[in-house]
């Protein structure tokens, strides 16, 4: 199945300058753009593991006390 885009002329520009290969497709070279981009930096990563571990054990600040620390 497939769906319509629209994007402007320039982005069509850029997409065009990006195909490494003859004949690929935009879906192909989106595809190659979003899967280098999902995978996380790993110090990126290695601070939201530490984030996690933090919560876990309890060594965070709840939402509330923040907000009303604000408001005095």
């Amino acid at each position: 199945m497939y769906t319509t885009i629209k994007i402007s002329h320039e982005l069509k520009r850029v997409l065009d300058r990006m195909k490494v290969v003859e004949g690929e497709t935009y879906e192909q070279i989106i595809e190659d753009f979003v899967e280098d981009h999902l995978e996380l930096n790993p110090e990126f990563e290695k601070e939201i593991r530490k984030a996690i571990k933090e919560c876990r054990e309890g060594k965070t600040v709840p939402f509330e006390k923040i907000k009303s620390k604000f408001r005095e």
